[in-house]
């Protein structure tokens, strides 16, 4: 039930762009194409910040509830949108659906599961994202392809009606709140103002312009910061601000891997243009760093032992960089189907490093709280860093394939060198996030002589 609630909401972000063609042709609205995917993210975004929320006002159980009915309605009102507004809203209904569930998703492992199944559990929610990137665009093509777009936003809302009815079965209540948590306005209003700002760099084409979007979003998030420090009505748990917490560190590497998925949404463009290979061929090269990121997600997750989970969180930042560097070093002019053959297992290899370091990263938030209520907090804060970090590398990436100028190979090596090096800062964050977790040894106790009083 919780895998379900993240995978709807993750095949559901590529679904309605690969209809959407589909759907202008028939209903108009041209002029809003762009802000079908912008405004999906920023509900998302808006909605996993209030999951910790809507835990202690209805419990798990009608939390879920509540997070199937939003993305039923929304997607039966795309299914039935006469005009491209219609289509918007329903859009908008369908994103804070979803972002609750991606959140619960998180938040709900704390007491549906046991402790010794959180990484398992965390793998599981993690993997979700993978094969929604990779189901999504595959999906909805199909659909588009026999003019069908309707019927899929119908057999999404079918899907949540399914689900919703299992809820009361297959989860735990939860305990509710006695007090009714107050909501972080400002914290959500430049959060939102962030994500709105960064999802339309990526809609622009002046790459001053993209670049000036990007900057106002990065202040946005200097203000949501600073203003959460100081505030008791907080998104993120308190512990991400206290000098010493390693909370902040996950997050960011969290972030960092996250990020790095953008790579995909160009990926397929370069296999056509750089290589030649038909729309279907590139867009499975295009959900090869997905495919690396699911496949990889047990085998790691079986980890138990606290050497070899601080090695995976610092191996997969590592993975990340050094696929997208390789794949930089591999991009060539008039490729040949031999040589891009090799495209698919560095992707693979780069998207394995998510797969080996994420749900680690996200039993580390999880863990981070002691108190059962800033756990939850801290647990679906990992689906609000995953949504925005998703929405700034999309935009990033947009304007780092502008730089390439005319040239698709220079677009590529921008972007993949470009996210090679960003990515890399993970290794840091990773590590820094290593040291503030580590318990310090007691120089009194252990390296001092022990003086005792005769009696």
């Amino acid at each position: 039930m919780l895998a379900a609630g993240v995978l709807v909401g993750a095949v559901n972000i590529y679904l309605a762009s690969s209809m959407l063609p589909t759907a202008v042709a028939e209903i108009g609205g041209e002029s809003f194409y762009a802000w079908n995917m912008t405004l999906y993210l920023v509900a998302m975004v808006i909605a996993t910040m209030l999951v910790s929320r809507s835990l202690a006002r209805w419990g798990n159980a009608g939390a879920y509830v509540i997070g199937f009915a939003l993305f039923m309605v929304g997607s039966l009102a795309c299914a039935m949108s006469p005009t491209m507004p219609v289509l918007l809203a329903g859009r908008c209904l369908q994103g804070l659906g979803a972002g609750l569930l991606s959140g619960l998703g998180f938040a709900v492992i704390r007491s549906a599961l046991p402790r010794r199944l959180w990484t398992r559990g965390n793998a599981l929610m993690s993997a979700m994202y993978g094969v929604g990137n990779f189901a999504g665009p595959a999906l909805g093509g199909l659909f588009a392809q026999f003019g069908s777009w309707r019927l899929a936003f119908v057999l999404m809302a079918g899907v949540a009606a399914v689900c919703g009815a299992a809820v009361p079965r297959a989860l735990p209540r939860g305990e509710r709140g006695n007090t009714a948590a107050p909501v972080p306005v400002v914290s959500l209003a430049l959060v939102m103002a962030a994500t709105a700002a960064v999802s339309v760099a990526g809609i622009l084409h002046d790459t001053m312009a993209r670049a000036a979007g990007i900057a106002m979003a990065l202040l946005l998030v200097v203000g949501f910061v600073a203003h959460e420090r100081r505030s008791a009505r907080r998104v993120f748990p308190g512990a991400t601000y206290r000098a010493g917490s390693a909370l902040k560190w996950v997050y960011l590497t969290l972030g960092l891997l996250s990020f790095g998925v953008a790579v995909e949404s160009f990926v397929p463009l370069f296999g056509q243009r750089l290589a030649g290979l038909p729309p279907l061929g590139a867009g499975f090269f295009g959900a090869a760093v997905s495919l690396g990121w699911s496949l990889t997600q047990i085998a790691g997750s079986s980890a138990v032992r606290e050497r070899t989970v601080r090695r995976l969180r610092t191996t997969g930042p590592v993975l990340l960089a050094l696929g997208f560097l390789v794949q930089g070093l591999l991009q060539r002019e008039h490729a040949s189907i031999w040589w891009v053959a090799i495209w698919v297992p560095v992707l693979c290899v780069a998207g394995s490093g998510i797969g080996l370091a994420y749900p680690h990263l996200s039993v580390a938030a999880m863990s981070a709280a002691t108190d059962p209520e800033e756990g939850r907090q801290a647990a679906a804060a990992i689906a609000t860093v995953t949504t925005m970090s998703t929405a700034f590398g999309t935009a990033v990436a947009g304007v780092l394939v502008s730089l390439g100028g005319p040239s698709m190979l220079g677009s590529a090596r921008w972007l993949l060198f470009g996210f090679a090096v960003l990515c890399a800062i993970g290794i840091f964050t990773a590590r820094a996030a290593d040291r503030t977790s580590r318990p310090r040894r007691s120089v009194a106790v252990e390296d001092s002589p022990v003086v005792t009083q005769d009696p």
